[in-house]
């Protein structure tokens, strides 16, 4: 069977969870001797394609992620990927992202990916002329299948665009976060609770931080350390100090995949305020160091975290404040915690996530 996988991801995406997402799913594939699998990238700034292992085959060229090249990258992929995918044959596309175009050949069977629903549920987070939603909705029915990343994903989908749900099939994701290196340097100062990933909108950071401010006790003893995200903007910044806190009180951290698994092992607790996620994989990955999570009860999270996490209602502060302290103050609970992570973490590998998408496109072959 030949397998291709499209530029789009790759193109833009130095390092990210979709991109990580496609290169574990082409990676894992690959070592799958009845499969020829290849990425279909005449430039791309994507890292992970570095470290292809197996038979995976990259087609490409990388390139400097430098600001303001996107554009040219793009319009050589675009340029150069269809005839690349034209002469190379595969039975299977699976696109790596929305758009209105078509990479595959016609006589390829097409696959989609879709991940969350979080534009059609949250508008308001979005410009007006963000083209996403009707890139997605165009890719959704151009598609021969679609994978959805969680069960609560693929109900939105079919609630919010009418697709026909045997087009859809559920594959959870897997994780990899698994380097641990003893930083130490962003942490040493005090105990710390542990946010990561984006903070605006949905990802409901202000909650959050309006919680640990409420709560001065909680404040005195433990910092916030918010990884990834970018830096506090001037709103946040202004926010953190109307709440009477500062750096290093509540401070932002960046960096790779060695600093976060070592704020993940030092953590007091992991908290996950997001309102709608369509997987959610830091939980998995905190529970992966032995890290107690509290989280969200919405979308998909529970659906992940199962049995293993303590839970909140994300927009009150109180059900917040009261989730993180049950787990501080009681140690029992913690150990619980993390029993029930170790065991969990097992249901979630890129193998298992690998051979459930095989599964797909060998019966669209048939």
């Amino acid at each position: 069977m030949k397998i291709a996988y499209d530029h789009q991801i790759f193109g833009w995406q130095s390092y990210g969870g979709v991109s990580r997402y496609f290169f574990e799913l082409a990676n894992n594939i690959s070592n799958n001797k009845l499969c020829d699998v290849s990425i279909v990238s005449p430039l791309y700034v994507n890292s992970y394609l570095a470290s292809a292992s197996g038979d995976l085959r990259v087609m490409g060229r990388k390139m400097p992620a430098i600001r303001r090249t996107g554009r040219i990258y793009r319009a050589v992929n675009q340029l150069l990927a269809s005839p690349m995918m034209s002469a190379l044959l595969p039975d299977v596309v699976h696109e790596t992202y929305y758009s209105k175009k078509r990479q595959a050949p016609k006589s390829s069977r097409v696959v989609l990916t879709v991940f969350d629903m979080i534009h059609e549920r949250f508008p308001e987070s979005f410009s007006k002329w963000d083209p996403l939603r009707s890139e997605k909705e165009v890719a959704v029915k151009r598609a021969d299948h679609i994978v959805c990343i969680s069960e609560h994903t693929r109900q939105d989908l079919i609630q919010l665009l009418g697709v026909n749900q045997e087009k859809i099939s559920v594959v959870h994701l897997g994780f990899s976060l698994t380097e641990a290196k003893k930083v130490g340097s962003c942490m040493a100062r005090r105990p710390y609770l542990l946010h990561v990933g984006g903070r605006a909108g949905y990802k409901n950071f202000e909650t959050l931080l309006r919680a640990y401010a409420g709560q001065p006790a909680l404040a005195r003893e433990f910092d916030l350390v918010a990884f990834g995200g970018g830096d506090f903007d001037a709103e946040e910044r202004e926010l953190i100090g109307a709440f009477g806190l500062s750096d290093p009180q509540v401070r932002q951290v960046g960096g790779g995949d060695s600093i976060l698994a070592d704020l993940y092992q030092r953590a007091a607790v992991f908290v996950y305020p997001s309102r709608y996620e369509g997987f959610g994989i830091p939980p998995l990955e905190a529970m992966s160091f032995d890290c107690p999570v509290v989280c969200s009860n919405s979308s998909s999270i529970p659906e992940v975290v199962g049995d293993a996490a303590v839970f909140f209602e994300p927009a009150s502060s109180d059900s917040i404040v009261n989730a993180i302290q049950s787990v501080l103050s009681n140690d029992s609970l913690r150990e619980t915690l993390i029993a029930r992570g170790r065991e969990r973490i097992k249901m979630f590998s890129w193998q298992r996530c690998a051979e459930q998408t095989l599964d797909i496109y060998r019966k669209l072959l048939t």
